[in-house]
């Protein structure tokens, strides 16, 4: 029997211990540290690129902020002890947050033309789709979304809604799950106000107000103007040319934009109604003939402040109705045009505002559905209007909304309107203040 080399076996039975152990480390990292707590290998590499993907921001000097909502409610909640996490965990906590898709943003004029496409050897595919970049590197790592903010004629930032090109690639990344792109978006210019600090162990910009930021993210939907049907309703009805109606919108403009500055640091919303809500739907711009612009608020918005507020702007107390809890409307001229302040009341799935007519002391109602606020654009001034903007339409105007009407009376014309009983007359001199 051949002499069995003691050496040889030595060298065996060390190479064999050795790939046990790496057996149980590759064991141990990839499946007990998952049970345990640990930080997954996809978490790492998804840090990684992270890191890498904000290199590539830095190299072409982007100013990228973090806008993903996700991470930035876990941020916003957790601040106090983000810092210290950070040191202590450098796996992805915030940036990952469990999302297929990270969201990152930055003025579209500092979108480089040069960024065509990522520099050879990053790592990074680009899908190209107009306004929201994406880039993707591998299927364990969330996508980068980077939502480009336009500055608007209006002084404010915008972004489209997404819009995949006939060539993209839907398997490119998990488009339908986007923080942004669903819908168009409106932001204040101020906002947001960036720092750069710490997460997850990388040096990131974040708006400095969190929760301001989020606030402006769940109420930014932007309806814009239809273009397309204004363009046909022109054609068939030709825009007043007039010195006078010229003049009229030139005045309306300055009141809107007035009353958006001075609600706005009350910090008030309001949205164009009335004449002026459909002058936007229908047209594109503002009805020559109404003489007057008209704009809601919801009572649970008033502020006793508003009155010294548009009169230290400049402008003077017409009539005031109503009060508070039943009807109240107010009235402001500034430059001979009058800006029309209707109250509106919740009550049940309805909403409805009053009208009061001054002579006799009849209340009037007007009833529409439910709706929600979404920004939009008139007369380059961002305002609000009813996402819902033909319901509001139809139920002010009717059927026939499309076709314009220059005689109106308030009292019976609108197609919502109900008689709502009389004022005590007793009561007139605190309820029908005329100026």
């Amino acid at each position: 029997m051949p002499r069995v080399n003691r050496t040889f076996v030595f060298v065996l039975l060390l190479a064999s211990s050795c790939a046990f152990l790496l057996f149980q480390l590759y064991y141990y990292r990839n499946y007990v540290s998952k049970v345990r707590g640990g930080t997954p290998r996809s978490g790492m590499m998804c840090c990684q690129n992270l890191k890498k993907f904000l290199a590539l921001a830095q190299f072409f000097r982007l100013p990228l902020f973090l806008a993903d909502s996700a991470a930035l409610a876990l941020l916003s909640q957790d601040a106090l002890r983000q810092r210290d996490r950070a040191m202590r965990e450098p796996h992805c906590s915030f940036l990952c947050a469990g999302r297929p898709i990270t969201s990152f943003a930055l003025p579209a004029s500092q979108w480089q033309l040069s960024v065509s496409a990522p520099p050879s050897g990053s790592g990074f595919l680009l899908e190209n789709t107009p306004g929201h970049p994406v880039l993707g590197c591998c299927s364990t790592c969330p996508s980068l979304q980077v939502v480009l903010l336009y500055e608007r004629s209006g002084g404010y930032l915008w972004h489209g809604a997404l819009r995949l090109k006939a060539t993209a690639d839907p398997s490119f990344a998990p488009f339908r799950l986007l923080d942004y792109g669903r819908h168009a978006g409106a932001y204040d210019r101020s906002a947001p106000e960036l720092l750069l600090t710490v997460v997850d162990g990388l040096d990131v910009r974040v708006p400095r107000n969190i929760s301001r930021f989020l606030v402006q993210r769940q109420e930014a939907r932007f309806l814009e103007c239809r273009y397309h049907d204004a363009r046909s309703f022109l054609q068939l009805y030709p825009d007043d040319s007039s010195a006078a109606a010229v003049e009229f919108r030139r005045k309306a403009k300055v009141l809107l934009r007035l009353a958006a500055q001075t609600l706005g640091r009350l910090d008030i919303p309001f949205w164009i109604s009335s004449g002026t809500c459909l002058g936007w739907y229908r047209q594109c711009g503002v009805i020559s003939y109404s003489r007057d612009v008209d704009i809601g608020i919801f009572i649970s918005d008033f502020r006793p402040q508003i009155t010294t507020a548009f009169r230290d702007a400049g402008m003077s107390l017409k009539h005031q109705f109503g009060k508070v809890e039943d009807s109240l409307e107010l009235s402001f001229l500034g430059e001979d045009v009058k800006l029309d302040i209707f109250f509106f009341y919740r009550d049940g799935d309805v909403v409805w505002n009053g009208g009061t007519q001054a002579k006799s002391g009849r209340k009037f109602k007007y009833v529409f559905p439910s709706f929600s606020l979404c920004w939009a654009e008139l007369l380059e001034v961002k305002v609000r209007v009813p996402c819902e903007t033909l319901d509001y339409v139809m139920a002010n105007y009717g059927g026939t909304w499309s076709v314009p009407v220059k005689s109106w009376d308030w009292k019976s014309s609108p197609s919502n309107v109900i008689e709502n009983g009389v004022w005590p007359v007793a009561e007139w001199a605190g309820l029908i203040q005329v100026y």
